[in-house]
Protein backbone atom coordinates (compact mmCIF):
# COMPACT_ATOMS: atom_id res chain seq x y z
CA UNK A 1 0.00 0.00 0.00
CA UNK A 2 1.14 3.56 -0.58
CA UNK A 3 3.02 5.07 2.26
CA UNK A 4 0.93 8.23 2.55
CA UNK A 5 -2.45 7.26 1.16
CA UNK A 6 -5.61 8.92 2.33
CA UNK A 7 -8.19 6.86 4.20
CA UNK A 8 -10.17 4.65 1.86
CA UNK A 9 -7.54 4.66 -0.94
CA UNK A 10 -5.98 1.45 -2.19
CA UNK A 11 -3.09 1.26 -4.64
CA UNK A 12 -2.01 -2.05 -6.07
CA UNK A 13 0.50 -2.87 -8.80
CA UNK A 14 -0.25 -5.57 -11.34
CA UNK A 15 1.36 -8.97 -11.09
CA UNK A 16 4.08 -7.77 -13.41
CA UNK A 17 4.79 -4.17 -12.44
CA UNK A 18 7.31 -3.82 -15.24
CA UNK A 19 4.51 -3.46 -17.78
CA UNK A 20 3.62 -0.08 -16.28
CA UNK A 21 0.16 -1.25 -15.20
CA UNK A 22 -0.96 0.30 -11.93
CA UNK A 23 -4.46 0.06 -10.50
CA UNK A 24 -5.83 2.44 -7.93
CA UNK A 25 -9.34 2.43 -6.51
CA UNK A 26 -11.29 3.69 -3.56
CA UNK A 27 -13.43 1.65 -1.26
CA UNK A 28 -16.39 4.00 -1.63
CA UNK A 29 -18.31 5.78 -4.36
CA UNK A 30 -15.40 6.84 -6.54
CA UNK A 31 -14.99 3.48 -8.26
CA UNK A 32 -12.14 1.68 -9.98
CA UNK A 33 -9.83 2.84 -12.73
CA UNK A 34 -6.87 1.21 -14.39
CA UNK A 35 -4.42 2.43 -17.02
CA UNK A 36 -2.13 0.28 -19.08
CA UNK A 37 0.82 1.01 -21.34
CA UNK A 38 1.17 -1.65 -24.00
CA UNK A 39 4.38 -2.63 -25.81
CA UNK A 40 3.70 -0.05 -28.49
CA UNK A 41 3.20 2.69 -25.92
CA UNK A 42 -0.55 2.87 -26.58
CA UNK A 43 -2.65 3.89 -23.62
CA UNK A 44 -5.85 2.10 -22.70
CA UNK A 45 -8.46 2.63 -20.01
CA UNK A 46 -10.77 0.26 -18.25
CA UNK A 47 -13.46 0.85 -15.68
CA UNK A 48 -15.47 -1.61 -13.65
CA UNK A 49 -18.69 0.24 -14.38
CA UNK A 50 -18.20 2.18 -17.60
CA UNK A 51 -16.49 0.16 -20.33
CA UNK A 52 -18.22 2.22 -23.01
CA UNK A 53 -17.42 5.66 -21.58
CA UNK A 54 -17.43 8.50 -24.08
CA UNK A 55 -14.41 10.64 -24.75
CA UNK A 56 -15.29 13.20 -22.06
CA UNK A 57 -15.55 10.53 -19.38
CA UNK A 58 -12.38 8.89 -20.67
CA UNK A 59 -10.55 12.21 -20.37
CA UNK A 60 -11.91 12.73 -16.86
CA UNK A 61 -10.54 9.33 -15.89
CA UNK A 62 -7.23 9.47 -17.71
CA UNK A 63 -6.17 13.10 -17.47
CA UNK A 64 -7.72 14.17 -14.18
CA UNK A 65 -7.95 10.87 -12.33
CA UNK A 66 -11.64 10.84 -11.40
CA UNK A 67 -14.09 8.10 -12.24
CA UNK A 68 -17.26 9.64 -13.75
CA UNK A 69 -20.36 9.03 -11.65
CA UNK A 70 -22.52 11.97 -12.82
CA UNK A 71 -24.61 12.06 -16.00
CA UNK A 72 -23.59 14.42 -18.82
CA UNK A 73 -26.92 16.06 -19.69
CA UNK A 74 -25.86 19.69 -20.36
CA UNK A 75 -25.30 20.99 -23.91
CA UNK A 76 -24.46 24.47 -25.22
CA UNK A 77 -27.83 26.14 -24.55
CA UNK A 78 -28.40 24.62 -21.12
CA UNK A 79 -24.80 25.34 -20.05
CA UNK A 80 -25.08 28.97 -21.17
CA UNK A 81 -28.46 29.22 -19.46
CA UNK A 82 -26.93 27.77 -16.29
CA UNK A 83 -24.13 30.37 -16.36
CA UNK A 84 -26.64 33.20 -16.92
CA UNK A 85 -28.83 31.91 -14.12
CA UNK A 86 -25.90 32.08 -11.69
CA UNK A 87 -25.69 35.84 -12.19
CA UNK A 88 -29.48 36.26 -12.35
CA UNK A 89 -29.00 39.82 -13.58
CA UNK A 90 -32.57 41.10 -13.28
CA UNK A 91 -33.17 39.68 -9.81
CA UNK A 92 -29.72 40.14 -8.32
CA UNK A 93 -29.72 43.79 -9.34
CA UNK A 94 -33.07 44.12 -7.57
CA UNK A 95 -31.56 42.47 -4.49
CA UNK A 96 -28.44 44.66 -4.24
CA UNK A 97 -29.56 47.98 -5.78
CA UNK A 98 -29.83 49.55 -2.33
CA UNK A 99 -26.04 49.36 -1.80
CA UNK A 100 -24.91 51.70 -4.61
CA UNK A 101 -28.03 53.82 -4.05
CA UNK A 102 -27.01 54.43 -0.43
CA UNK A 103 -23.36 54.87 -1.43
CA UNK A 104 -23.97 57.64 -3.96
CA UNK A 105 -27.41 57.59 -5.56
CA UNK A 106 -28.39 56.62 -9.10
CA UNK A 107 -25.10 57.89 -10.54
CA UNK A 108 -23.15 55.61 -8.21
CA UNK A 109 -25.20 52.62 -9.37
CA UNK A 110 -24.38 53.38 -13.01
CA UNK A 111 -20.68 54.15 -12.68
CA UNK A 112 -19.96 51.51 -10.04
CA UNK A 113 -21.36 48.93 -12.43
CA UNK A 114 -19.24 50.16 -15.33
CA UNK A 115 -16.01 50.40 -13.30
CA UNK A 116 -16.34 47.31 -11.11
CA UNK A 117 -17.81 45.28 -13.95
CA UNK A 118 -14.63 45.71 -16.00
CA UNK A 119 -12.60 44.22 -13.15
CA UNK A 120 -15.10 41.40 -12.78
CA UNK A 121 -14.85 40.65 -16.51
CA UNK A 122 -11.07 40.22 -16.22
CA UNK A 123 -11.63 37.78 -13.37
CA UNK A 124 -14.35 35.92 -15.30
CA UNK A 125 -12.14 35.49 -18.37
CA UNK A 126 -9.26 34.31 -16.17
CA UNK A 127 -11.52 31.72 -14.54
CA UNK A 128 -12.86 30.57 -17.92
CA UNK A 129 -9.29 30.01 -19.12
CA UNK A 130 -8.51 27.76 -16.16
CA UNK A 131 -11.81 25.88 -16.46
CA UNK A 132 -11.05 25.11 -20.11
CA UNK A 133 -7.70 23.62 -19.16
CA UNK A 134 -8.96 21.64 -16.14
CA UNK A 135 -12.70 20.84 -16.48
CA UNK A 136 -13.52 18.96 -13.26
CA UNK A 137 -16.20 19.38 -10.58
CA UNK A 138 -13.48 20.57 -8.21
CA UNK A 139 -13.36 23.83 -10.16
CA UNK A 140 -10.58 26.28 -9.39
CA UNK A 141 -9.63 24.31 -6.28
CA UNK A 142 -8.46 21.40 -8.43
CA UNK A 143 -6.34 23.61 -10.69
CA UNK A 144 -3.92 24.29 -7.83
CA UNK A 145 -2.66 20.70 -8.18
CA UNK A 146 -1.59 21.53 -11.74
CA UNK A 147 -0.38 25.09 -11.23
CA UNK A 148 1.66 24.99 -8.00
CA UNK A 149 4.79 22.98 -7.09
CA UNK A 150 3.93 19.70 -5.36
CA UNK A 151 5.27 20.73 -1.98
CA UNK A 152 2.88 23.69 -1.86
CA UNK A 153 -0.19 21.93 -3.30
CA UNK A 154 -1.65 20.58 -0.02
CA UNK A 155 -1.73 23.86 1.91
CA UNK A 156 -2.66 26.08 -1.07
CA UNK A 157 -5.48 23.81 -2.23
CA UNK A 158 -6.68 23.42 1.36
CA UNK A 159 -6.99 27.21 1.80
CA UNK A 160 -8.51 27.67 -1.67
CA UNK A 161 -11.07 24.95 -1.07
CA UNK A 162 -12.31 26.21 2.27
CA UNK A 163 -12.52 29.86 1.16
CA UNK A 164 -14.40 28.84 -1.97
CA UNK A 165 -16.76 26.69 0.06
CA UNK A 166 -17.61 29.62 2.34
CA UNK A 167 -18.32 31.77 -0.71
CA UNK A 168 -20.54 29.10 -2.27
CA UNK A 169 -22.62 28.74 0.89
CA UNK A 170 -22.89 32.52 1.37
CA UNK A 171 -23.89 32.89 -2.28
CA UNK A 172 -26.85 30.53 -1.95
CA UNK A 173 -27.79 31.96 1.45
CA UNK A 174 -27.80 35.56 0.25
CA UNK A 175 -29.76 34.61 -2.89
CA UNK A 176 -32.39 32.85 -0.79
CA UNK A 177 -32.64 35.93 1.44
CA UNK A 178 -33.17 38.07 -1.64
CA UNK A 179 -35.84 35.65 -2.88
CA UNK A 180 -37.69 35.91 0.43
CA UNK A 181 -37.61 39.71 0.20
CA UNK A 182 -39.08 39.71 -3.31
CA UNK A 183 -41.84 37.26 -2.46
CA UNK A 184 -42.84 39.24 0.62
CA UNK A 185 -42.64 42.52 -1.33
CA UNK A 186 -45.12 41.11 -3.86
CA UNK A 187 -47.41 40.04 -1.00
CA UNK A 188 -47.19 43.51 0.55
CA UNK A 189 -48.11 45.14 -2.78
CA UNK A 190 -51.10 42.83 -3.10
CA UNK A 191 -52.41 44.06 0.26
CA UNK A 192 -51.69 47.71 -0.55
CA UNK A 193 -48.83 47.54 1.96
CA UNK A 194 -51.12 46.68 4.87
CA UNK A 195 -49.16 43.47 5.45
CA UNK A 196 -46.31 44.18 7.88
CA UNK A 197 -43.03 42.42 7.13
CA UNK A 198 -40.63 41.69 10.01
CA UNK A 199 -37.09 40.32 10.04
CA UNK A 200 -38.35 37.12 11.63
CA UNK A 201 -40.84 36.68 8.80
CA UNK A 202 -38.14 37.20 6.19
CA UNK A 203 -35.82 34.65 7.79
CA UNK A 204 -38.66 32.13 8.15
CA UNK A 205 -39.67 32.47 4.49
CA UNK A 206 -36.00 32.23 3.52
CA UNK A 207 -35.70 28.89 5.34
CA UNK A 208 -38.79 27.50 3.61
CA UNK A 209 -37.54 28.62 0.19
CA UNK A 210 -34.14 27.03 0.85
CA UNK A 211 -35.85 23.71 1.58
CA UNK A 212 -37.75 24.08 -1.73
CA UNK A 213 -34.42 24.60 -3.50
CA UNK A 214 -33.12 21.42 -1.88
CA UNK A 215 -36.15 19.47 -3.11
CA UNK A 216 -35.62 20.68 -6.68
CA UNK A 217 -31.95 19.70 -6.51
CA UNK A 218 -32.97 16.23 -5.35
CA UNK A 219 -34.38 15.61 -8.82
CA UNK A 220 -32.42 13.88 -11.56
CA UNK A 221 -29.94 15.99 -13.53
CA UNK A 222 -32.13 15.29 -16.58
CA UNK A 223 -34.98 17.37 -15.14
CA UNK A 224 -32.67 20.08 -13.81
CA UNK A 225 -31.18 20.44 -17.30
CA UNK A 226 -34.64 20.72 -18.87
CA UNK A 227 -35.70 23.42 -16.42
CA UNK A 228 -32.46 25.33 -16.88
CA UNK A 229 -32.56 25.30 -20.68
CA UNK A 230 -35.60 27.57 -21.02
CA UNK A 231 -34.57 29.93 -18.24
CA UNK A 232 -32.34 32.21 -20.30
CA UNK A 233 -35.16 33.00 -22.74
CA UNK A 234 -37.51 33.88 -19.88
CA UNK A 235 -34.84 36.01 -18.20
CA UNK A 236 -34.03 38.06 -21.29
CA UNK A 237 -37.74 38.54 -22.07
CA UNK A 238 -38.41 39.84 -18.54
CA UNK A 239 -35.39 42.17 -18.57
CA UNK A 240 -36.16 43.71 -21.97
CA UNK A 241 -39.91 44.05 -21.40
CA UNK A 242 -39.39 45.60 -17.95
CA UNK A 243 -36.97 48.22 -19.28
CA UNK A 244 -39.39 49.14 -22.07
CA UNK A 245 -42.35 49.28 -19.69
CA UNK A 246 -40.50 51.51 -17.22
CA UNK A 247 -39.37 53.95 -19.91
CA UNK A 248 -42.85 54.13 -21.44
CA UNK A 249 -44.92 54.32 -18.25
CA UNK A 250 -42.75 56.58 -16.07
CA UNK A 251 -44.17 60.07 -16.56
CA UNK A 252 -41.62 62.24 -14.78
CA UNK A 253 -38.23 60.83 -15.59
CA UNK A 254 -35.08 62.06 -13.92
CA UNK A 255 -32.59 64.19 -15.83
CA UNK A 256 -29.41 62.85 -17.37
CA UNK A 257 -27.36 64.81 -14.83
CA UNK A 258 -29.23 63.05 -11.98
CA UNK A 259 -28.48 59.64 -13.50
CA UNK A 260 -24.86 60.23 -14.50
CA UNK A 261 -23.45 63.12 -12.47
CA UNK A 262 -25.11 63.69 -9.09
CA UNK A 263 -23.50 61.77 -6.22
CA UNK A 264 -25.65 61.84 -3.07
CA UNK A 265 -24.46 59.63 -0.23
CA UNK A 266 -26.69 58.50 2.61
CA UNK A 267 -24.21 56.04 4.12
CA UNK A 268 -22.75 58.54 6.58
CA UNK A 269 -19.21 58.12 5.24
CA UNK A 270 -17.18 61.11 4.08
CA UNK A 271 -15.90 62.12 1.62
CA UNK A 272 -18.47 61.13 -0.99
CA UNK A 273 -15.77 59.55 -3.12
CA UNK A 274 -15.01 57.05 -0.36
CA UNK A 275 -18.70 56.28 0.15
CA UNK A 276 -19.00 55.75 -3.62
CA UNK A 277 -16.71 52.70 -3.39
CA UNK A 278 -19.27 50.73 -1.37
CA UNK A 279 -21.47 50.71 -4.47
CA UNK A 280 -19.14 48.14 -6.01
CA UNK A 281 -20.89 45.43 -3.98
CA UNK A 282 -23.89 45.27 -6.32
CA UNK A 283 -21.92 44.30 -9.40
CA UNK A 284 -19.39 42.22 -7.43
CA UNK A 285 -22.19 40.12 -5.93
CA UNK A 286 -24.04 39.82 -9.25
CA UNK A 287 -20.94 39.05 -11.33
CA UNK A 288 -19.35 36.35 -9.22
CA UNK A 289 -19.51 32.58 -8.75
CA UNK A 290 -17.95 32.23 -12.20
CA UNK A 291 -16.73 28.75 -11.41
CA UNK A 292 -20.24 27.49 -10.61
CA UNK A 293 -20.28 26.28 -14.20
CA UNK A 294 -16.97 24.53 -13.53
CA UNK A 295 -18.61 22.57 -10.72
CA UNK A 296 -21.01 20.96 -13.21
CA UNK A 297 -18.40 20.23 -15.91
CA UNK A 298 -18.71 16.52 -15.15
CA UNK A 299 -22.35 16.89 -16.23
CA UNK A 300 -21.50 18.76 -19.48
CA UNK A 301 -20.57 17.17 -22.79
CA UNK A 302 -17.31 18.57 -24.22
CA UNK A 303 -16.78 20.74 -21.09
CA UNK A 304 -13.36 22.09 -22.09
CA UNK A 305 -15.08 24.18 -24.77
CA UNK A 306 -18.66 24.61 -23.59
CA UNK A 307 -17.98 25.59 -19.97
CA UNK A 308 -15.53 28.48 -20.62
CA UNK A 309 -17.62 29.69 -23.55
CA UNK A 310 -20.70 29.77 -21.32
CA UNK A 311 -18.86 31.61 -18.53
CA UNK A 312 -17.43 34.31 -20.81
CA UNK A 313 -20.65 34.77 -22.82
CA UNK A 314 -22.88 34.88 -19.73
CA UNK A 315 -20.69 37.43 -17.95
CA UNK A 316 -20.50 39.62 -21.05
CA UNK A 317 -24.30 39.58 -21.24
CA UNK A 318 -24.51 40.39 -17.52
CA UNK A 319 -22.02 43.26 -17.76
CA UNK A 320 -23.68 45.00 -20.70
CA UNK A 321 -27.25 44.21 -19.67
CA UNK A 322 -26.64 45.29 -16.08
CA UNK A 323 -25.16 48.62 -17.12
CA UNK A 324 -28.21 49.40 -19.27
CA UNK A 325 -30.66 48.19 -16.58
CA UNK A 326 -29.06 50.47 -13.98
CA UNK A 327 -29.41 53.44 -16.34
CA UNK A 328 -33.11 52.68 -16.83
CA UNK A 329 -33.66 52.39 -13.08
CA UNK A 330 -31.87 55.71 -12.57
CA UNK A 331 -34.17 57.53 -14.99
CA UNK A 332 -37.34 55.95 -13.57
CA UNK A 333 -36.71 55.79 -9.81
CA UNK A 334 -38.07 59.23 -8.94
CA UNK A 335 -36.25 62.31 -7.62
CA UNK A 336 -35.43 61.03 -4.13
CA UNK A 337 -33.09 58.14 -3.33
CA UNK A 338 -34.15 58.33 0.32
CA UNK A 339 -37.77 57.48 -0.53
CA UNK A 340 -36.70 54.40 -2.47
CA UNK A 341 -34.21 53.30 0.18
CA UNK A 342 -36.94 53.50 2.80
CA UNK A 343 -38.90 50.76 1.03
CA UNK A 344 -38.62 47.09 2.01
CA UNK A 345 -37.54 46.21 -1.56
CA UNK A 346 -36.31 49.37 -3.35
CA UNK A 347 -36.54 48.16 -6.96
CA UNK A 348 -39.96 46.61 -6.37
CA UNK A 349 -41.06 50.05 -5.16
CA UNK A 350 -39.77 51.58 -8.42
CA UNK A 351 -41.90 49.06 -10.32
CA UNK A 352 -44.92 49.92 -8.17
CA UNK A 353 -44.50 53.68 -8.57
CA UNK A 354 -44.02 53.53 -12.34
CA UNK A 355 -46.17 50.57 -13.41
CA UNK A 356 -48.88 50.54 -10.79
CA UNK A 357 -50.00 47.71 -8.53
CA UNK A 358 -50.47 45.05 -11.23
CA UNK A 359 -47.22 45.87 -13.03
CA UNK A 360 -45.31 46.09 -9.78
CA UNK A 361 -46.53 42.70 -8.60
CA UNK A 362 -45.92 41.11 -12.02
CA UNK A 363 -42.27 42.15 -12.34
CA UNK A 364 -41.54 41.54 -8.67
CA UNK A 365 -42.85 37.99 -9.04
CA UNK A 366 -40.76 37.64 -12.22
CA UNK A 367 -37.76 38.73 -10.18
CA UNK A 368 -38.65 36.12 -7.57
CA UNK A 369 -38.81 33.37 -10.21
CA UNK A 370 -35.47 34.45 -11.66
CA UNK A 371 -33.69 34.55 -8.32
CA UNK A 372 -35.11 31.15 -7.45
CA UNK A 373 -33.39 29.83 -10.56
CA UNK A 374 -30.24 31.49 -9.24
CA UNK A 375 -30.78 29.53 -6.03
CA UNK A 376 -31.46 26.27 -7.89
CA UNK A 377 -28.28 26.48 -9.95
CA UNK A 378 -26.13 27.91 -7.15
CA UNK A 379 -27.16 25.11 -4.79
CA UNK A 380 -26.48 22.57 -7.52
CA UNK A 381 -22.97 23.99 -7.87
CA UNK A 382 -22.49 24.09 -4.09
CA UNK A 383 -23.56 20.47 -3.69
CA UNK A 384 -21.15 19.46 -6.47
CA UNK A 385 -18.45 21.42 -4.63
CA UNK A 386 -19.07 19.43 -1.45
CA UNK A 387 -19.04 16.25 -3.54
CA UNK A 388 -15.75 17.14 -5.26
CA UNK A 389 -14.01 18.30 -2.08
CA UNK A 390 -15.17 15.23 -0.16
CA UNK A 391 -13.84 13.08 -2.98
CA UNK A 392 -10.43 14.52 -2.09
CA UNK A 393 -10.98 14.13 1.69
CA UNK A 394 -11.11 17.89 2.30
CA UNK A 395 -14.42 17.75 4.20
CA UNK A 396 -15.04 15.94 7.52
CA UNK A 397 -17.01 12.66 7.12
CA UNK A 398 -16.15 12.78 3.42
CA UNK A 399 -17.47 9.28 2.72
CA UNK A 400 -20.98 10.52 3.51
CA UNK A 401 -20.95 13.46 1.08
CA UNK A 402 -19.64 11.45 -1.91
CA UNK A 403 -22.62 9.10 -1.96
CA UNK A 404 -24.58 9.40 -5.22
CA UNK A 405 -28.25 8.43 -5.27
CA UNK A 406 -28.99 5.44 -7.48
CA UNK A 407 -32.42 6.93 -8.21
CA UNK A 408 -31.62 10.53 -9.17
CA UNK A 409 -27.92 10.16 -9.99
CA UNK A 410 -27.16 13.18 -7.80
CA UNK A 411 -25.22 13.59 -4.52
CA UNK A 412 -28.26 13.99 -2.24
CA UNK A 413 -26.33 14.10 1.02
CA UNK A 414 -24.26 17.01 -0.31
CA UNK A 415 -27.45 18.76 -1.44
CA UNK A 416 -29.05 18.65 2.00
CA UNK A 417 -25.84 19.52 3.82
CA UNK A 418 -25.76 22.66 1.67
CA UNK A 419 -29.39 23.42 2.55
CA UNK A 420 -28.77 23.19 6.29
CA UNK A 421 -25.64 25.36 6.19
CA UNK A 422 -27.34 28.04 4.08
CA UNK A 423 -30.20 28.29 6.56
CA UNK A 424 -27.81 28.48 9.50
CA UNK A 425 -25.68 31.27 8.01
CA UNK A 426 -28.80 33.34 7.29
CA UNK A 427 -29.88 33.26 10.92
CA UNK A 428 -27.72 36.36 11.35
CA UNK A 429 -30.63 38.13 9.68
CA UNK A 430 -32.58 37.75 12.92
CA UNK A 431 -30.31 40.46 14.32
CA UNK A 432 -30.88 43.18 11.74
CA UNK A 433 -31.22 43.79 8.02
CA UNK A 434 -27.87 45.59 7.97
CA UNK A 435 -26.15 42.58 9.51
CA UNK A 436 -27.29 40.37 6.62
CA UNK A 437 -25.16 42.49 4.27
CA UNK A 438 -22.18 40.64 5.73
CA UNK A 439 -23.41 37.49 3.99
CA UNK A 440 -23.53 39.32 0.65
CA UNK A 441 -20.06 40.77 1.22
CA UNK A 442 -18.45 37.50 2.26
CA UNK A 443 -19.88 35.80 -0.81
CA UNK A 444 -18.12 38.21 -3.17
CA UNK A 445 -14.89 38.30 -1.15
CA UNK A 446 -14.52 34.57 -0.59
CA UNK A 447 -15.32 33.47 -4.12
CA UNK A 448 -13.11 36.06 -5.78
CA UNK A 449 -10.15 35.36 -3.47
CA UNK A 450 -10.51 31.63 -4.11
CA UNK A 451 -10.27 32.38 -7.85
CA UNK A 452 -7.25 34.63 -7.50
CA UNK A 453 -5.18 32.05 -5.61
CA UNK A 454 -4.89 29.65 -8.60
CA UNK A 455 -4.62 32.60 -10.99
CA UNK A 456 -1.66 33.87 -8.94
CA UNK A 457 -0.15 30.36 -9.01
CA UNK A 458 -0.49 30.40 -12.80
CA UNK A 459 1.39 33.71 -12.98
CA UNK A 460 4.08 32.88 -10.41
CA UNK A 461 4.99 29.27 -11.15
CA UNK A 462 4.47 29.14 -14.93
CA UNK A 463 3.19 25.56 -15.09
CA UNK A 464 -0.06 26.35 -16.93
CA UNK A 465 -0.94 24.41 -20.07
CA UNK A 466 -3.87 26.12 -21.84
CA UNK A 467 -7.00 24.33 -22.94
CA UNK A 468 -8.95 25.03 -26.14
CA UNK A 469 -10.29 28.35 -24.72
CA UNK A 470 -7.52 30.76 -23.77
CA UNK A 471 -6.52 34.41 -24.07
CA UNK A 472 -3.13 33.97 -25.67
CA UNK A 473 -0.58 36.74 -25.14
CA UNK A 474 -3.11 38.91 -23.29
CA UNK A 475 -3.61 36.28 -20.62
CA UNK A 476 -0.97 37.43 -18.12
CA UNK A 477 -2.09 41.07 -18.27
CA UNK A 478 -5.76 40.20 -17.71
CA UNK A 479 -4.81 37.74 -14.95
CA UNK A 480 -2.67 40.36 -13.20
CA UNK A 481 -5.37 43.01 -13.25
CA UNK A 482 -7.94 40.48 -11.98
CA UNK A 483 -5.77 39.82 -8.92
CA UNK A 484 -5.07 43.51 -8.26
CA UNK A 485 -8.75 44.39 -8.58
CA UNK A 486 -9.83 41.59 -6.24
CA UNK A 487 -7.33 42.67 -3.58
CA UNK A 488 -8.63 46.25 -3.81
CA UNK A 489 -12.35 45.49 -3.50
CA UNK A 490 -11.81 42.84 -0.81
CA UNK A 491 -10.51 45.56 1.51
CA UNK A 492 -13.59 47.69 0.79
CA UNK A 493 -16.03 44.84 1.36
CA UNK A 494 -14.87 44.12 4.92
CA UNK A 495 -15.41 47.74 6.00
CA UNK A 496 -18.73 48.81 7.58
CA UNK A 497 -21.02 50.22 4.90
CA UNK A 498 -22.70 52.69 7.28
CA UNK A 499 -21.29 55.29 9.65
CA UNK A 500 -21.25 55.69 12.62
CA UNK A 501 -20.55 52.02 13.25
CA UNK A 502 -22.74 50.19 15.77
CA UNK A 503 -23.54 46.57 16.52
CA UNK A 504 -26.53 46.57 14.18
CA UNK A 505 -24.64 48.31 11.34
CA UNK A 506 -21.43 46.32 11.59
CA UNK A 507 -20.17 44.49 8.51
CA UNK A 508 -19.88 40.89 9.71
CA UNK A 509 -18.06 39.70 6.59
CA UNK A 510 -14.77 39.91 8.51
CA UNK A 511 -16.25 37.67 11.23
CA UNK A 512 -17.23 35.02 8.69
CA UNK A 513 -13.80 35.17 7.05
CA UNK A 514 -11.93 34.86 10.35
CA UNK A 515 -14.21 32.00 11.41
CA UNK A 516 -13.55 29.97 8.25
CA UNK A 517 -9.79 30.61 8.46
CA UNK A 518 -9.70 29.52 12.12
CA UNK A 519 -11.77 26.40 11.42
CA UNK A 520 -9.71 25.48 8.36
CA UNK A 521 -6.45 25.98 10.27
CA UNK A 522 -7.56 23.94 13.30
CA UNK A 523 -8.91 21.15 11.12
CA UNK A 524 -5.62 21.18 9.18
CA UNK A 525 -3.63 20.82 12.41
CA UNK A 526 -5.88 18.13 13.89
CA UNK A 527 -6.55 16.04 10.78
CA UNK A 528 -5.68 17.62 7.46
CA UNK A 529 -1.90 17.51 7.47
CA UNK A 530 -1.98 13.85 8.53
CA UNK A 531 -3.53 12.61 5.29
CA UNK A 532 -4.35 15.44 2.90
CA UNK A 533 -1.94 15.72 -0.04
CA UNK A 534 -4.04 17.87 -2.35
CA UNK A 535 -6.64 17.00 -4.99
CA UNK A 536 -6.45 13.23 -5.41
CA UNK A 537 -5.37 11.87 -8.77
CA UNK A 538 -6.54 8.29 -9.10
CA UNK A 539 -5.23 7.32 -12.51
CA UNK A 540 -1.48 6.86 -12.89
CA UNK A 541 0.71 6.10 -15.81
CA UNK A 542 4.20 4.80 -15.17
CA UNK A 543 7.06 7.18 -16.03
CA UNK A 544 8.37 6.87 -19.57
CA UNK A 545 12.02 7.07 -20.58
CA UNK A 546 13.00 9.94 -22.87
CA UNK A 547 15.50 9.90 -25.71
CA UNK A 548 18.28 11.06 -23.40
CA UNK A 549 17.55 8.20 -21.01
CA UNK A 550 15.94 10.46 -18.41
CA UNK A 551 12.58 9.63 -16.89
CA UNK A 552 9.86 12.09 -17.75
CA UNK A 553 6.49 12.30 -16.11
CA UNK A 554 3.54 11.09 -18.16
CA UNK A 555 0.91 13.63 -19.18
CA UNK A 556 -1.82 11.22 -18.12
CA UNK A 557 -2.13 12.15 -14.48
CA UNK A 558 1.13 12.82 -12.71
CA UNK A 559 2.32 11.00 -9.64
CA UNK A 560 -0.84 10.23 -7.71
CA UNK A 561 -0.70 13.68 -6.11
CA UNK A 562 2.79 13.10 -4.79
CA UNK A 563 2.20 9.64 -3.29
CA UNK A 564 4.77 6.86 -3.68
CA UNK A 565 3.75 3.38 -4.72
CA UNK A 566 5.15 0.67 -2.49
Amino acid sequence: MAKDTAPGDVISPSADSSDGHIVRHRTRSIGHLSTNNGPDGARSLSSDSQDGADSDDAQLQAEFGYKPVLKREFGYLSTFSFAVSISGLFATTMTTYSYPLAAGGAAAAVWCWLIAGSGCMCLAFSVAELVSAYPTSGGLYYTVSRLAPKKYVPIISWITGWINLLGQIAGVASSEYGAAQMLLAAVAMGTDFKYEITQNTTVGVMAALTVLTGLVNSLSTYWIEKMTKGYVIFHIAVLVSCCIALLVKTENKNSASFVFAEIESSSGWQPKGFSFLFGFLSVAWTMTDYDATAHITEEISNPAKKAPWAISAAMTFTYIGGFLFNIVLGFCMGPSSADILGAYQPVAMIFYNSLGKAGGIFYTVCGFIIIKFVCFTALQATARTFFAYSRDRLIPFSHVWTEVSTISGTPLTSVWLSVVLCILINLIGLGSYTAISGVFNVCAISLDISYCIPIACKLIFGQFKPGPWHMGRYSKYINTWACIWTAFVSVIFVLPTAYPVAADTMNYACVFLVAIFVFAYLYWIVRGKQFYTGPVVEGYEAPQVGREGEERESGLSGELAGEKVA
